[in-house]
């Protein structure tokens, strides 16, 4: 923690005489004296501050008792004599622009099966898992995991029967998430707590080949209605371990990509309570896709630790599922386009809806069909709101986003372009799908429609990574987003080091501005957070070595040296270097 001199427990103590005497009668220059001892003055080697309106660099920062940046400036020795020296280098806090905070923490404390190799490694990561809980797998308590993929599988979508077939699950309740979250997988118990003939369901699918027990998007409200879902208690537990694996990963704030009004209040709750992520929240009504105002909810907070003011919707599911919803059908799939979640005059209707109602439009689009659709759909809900002005100015007020914006026909980019629509990208979504991405959809659409940032750059895009689906590592998605390589692997999707589809990558500076003013911007924060500078939160994170001057592939394993939120230290990392 920040050392103080002697000279500034002496003015501390000062301080409290002379609030007892009330600042209402001192002299206006001995009222700023008593508020300059009440402010602390950090300083560092070098300070990258992101912002334009004062000096881009750095060497001290001074914070207020509100938790604000009061001065920023280049070292002066005779500006202030209270002055703590730190060692490392500072950028602004990251912030992710899409993930899941229960989800995460939910994951944290279930199996985690990223990165598993086949269906024995799968088996035996739920085996060790259920070593140290040994009463997970009853009716009341499943067995949950998330970061199946499939590709691992031979390319067959696993089954019920997989699980039931190991002596030490049979019997046992599981569901298993695939790695985008929009499949889960269950064992046969589950399976017999099911509708017998399982019905069809809009909007989503249920796996049958080679076998039962494996549901997609819609078609996992079936699984839902039985699964029983975890308390308050537990929860909170979930996003406390959540916030502190994030801090430690240099992340001051998150937009939470969907949050049902009752986690919301649970979230208002926990305010004080070990909670040290800023978080833009997007509500989800209990029912997905629906318009719920007796539920909805606005949060604004003055410290602005938790907000709500966006809605999130979602147009279809994930590519890797074959979910994503396309113009043309897919290369390897040809009998499908994949699915809406819902049909195009409901999810305008939502929009205009939700806008009407005074949120901030968020919709979830993959396949280019998707994210036409969305596009039209915010279009006509600014038409709505601005009759008779420029959809872009109107835009700037309302910030309406797509989130993924992955897969967008190039007429759409060029619509996109001319409204203003703001593009929520996680680049590691690239390098994860690079390995299938053209098998799904051709040469010619990945090369034209997929996995756009520079092509949307003009956008000011906002990153992130959809953790759990990704790791929620940021400088991992600056490395993708700079690389276009697996930060996993370090390779591309040829197994080489030249990246893949590099005339759309961004420089680092892009990278990180969408990992900074990108979110703030996309939050209606700019100005405070994202940035350095006077007035913003005294948010910021400390490096080893300046991030300009580090190799790109150093990115892949960075690990942070401090992270401060508010003024104060919330992460500090431990190690024989420290």
């Amino acid at each position: 923690m920040p050392f103080l001199s002697s000279t500034t427990l002496i003015a501390s103590s000062s301080l409290v005489i002379f609030l007892g005497i009330g600042l209402s009668i001192l002299p206006s220059y001995f009222s700023n004296l008593i508020l300059t001892w009440r402010s602390t003055t950090y300083c560092y080697a070098s300070i990258t501050t992101l912002s334009p309106t004062t000096t881009p660099n750095a060497d001290c920062i001074t914070i207020s008792p509100s938790g604000l940046f009061s001065k920023v400036f280049v070292d002066e020795a005779s500006y202030d004599v209270f002055k703590a020296w730190r060692t490392g280098h500072v950028i602004p806090g990251l912030w992710d622009g899409h993930g899941h905070l229960l989800q995460y923490g939910e994951l944290l404390h279930s199996v985690n099966l990223f990165g598993a190799q086949s269906m024995g490694e799968v088996l035996e990561r739920v085996h060790e898992y259920r070593k140290g809980n040994e009463r997970v797998g009853s009716r009341e308590e499943w067995i949950r995991g998330v970061g199946w993929d499939q590709a691992m599988f031979g390319g067959n979508m696993p089954m019920a029967q997989d699980l039931e077939n190991d002596p030490q699950l049979r019997g046992a309740y599981i569901m298993l998430d695939r790695i985008d979250v929009h499949c889960v997988w269950v064992s046969e118990a589950v399976l017999r707590l099911l509708p017998d003939p399982l019905p069809e369901v809009p909007g989503g699918e249920i796996v049958t080949d080679p076998g039962k027990g494996v549901f997609c998007d819609n078609a996992m409200d079936l699984v839902m209605e039985h699964y029983p879902k975890p308390g308050k208690e537990k929860k909170k537990q979930f996003v406390r371990s959540a916030m502190k694996d994030l801090n430690s990963l240099g992340i001051v704030g998150i937009h939470d990509a969907g949050v049902t009004p009752e986690d919301l209040n649970m979230f208002e709750e926990m305010i004080g309570e070990g909670w040290t992520v800023r978080v833009y929240g997007m509500l989800e009504c209990k029912k997905r896709n629906t318009f719920c105002p007796n539920e909805a909810l606005k949060i604004t907070r003055e410290d602005k630790m938790l907000e709500v003011r966006s809605v999130k919707l979602f147009a279809d599911g994930a590519l890797g599922s074959w979910g994503s919803a396309m113009i043309e059908p897919y290369s390897d799939h040809s009998w499908t386009s994949g699915s809406l979640l819902v049909n195009a005059s409901m999810l305008t209707d939502l929009t205009h809806a939700w806008a009407s109602a005074g949120y901030q439009v968020n919709i979830h689009a993959i396949g280019d069909l998707a994210n036409r659709l969305a596009i039209d759909a915010i279009s006509s809900a600014l038409d709505l709101l601005c009759p008779g002005s420029p959809r872009q100015e109107c835009q700037r007020l309302h910030r309406f986003r797509i989130e993924h914006a992955q897969i967008i026909h190039p007429d759409d980019q060029k619509w996109m372009y001319d409204t203003g629509i703001i593009p929520s990208i996680q680049p590691t979504h690239a390098t994860s799908d690079m390995s299938y991405a053209e098998t799904r959809l051709g040469t010619k659409r990945t090369s034209e429609e997929a996995y756009r940032m520079r092509s949307l750059l003009p956008l000011n895009p906002i990153l992130g990574s959809d953790f759990p689906v990704e790791p929620a590592d940021p400088f991992q998605g600056i490395f993708a987003a700079v690389a276009r390589r697996s930060p996993q692997t370090g390779l591309d999707a040829h197994g080489g080091r030249d990246g893949w589809y590099m005339d759309e990558a961004l420089t680092l500076e892009e990278a990180l501005r969408g990992f900074t003013i990108g979110p703030a911007y996309g939050a209606f924060l700019e100005g405070k957070a994202g940035i350095i500078e006077v007035g913003a939160f005294a948010d910021w994170i400390v490096l080893d070595e300046p991030l300009e001057t580090m190799d790109v592939d150093g990115l892949r394993a960075l690990r942070v040296r401090e992270v401060w939120i508010a003024g104060k230290m919330v992460f500090e990392r431990v190690d024989e270097e420290l």
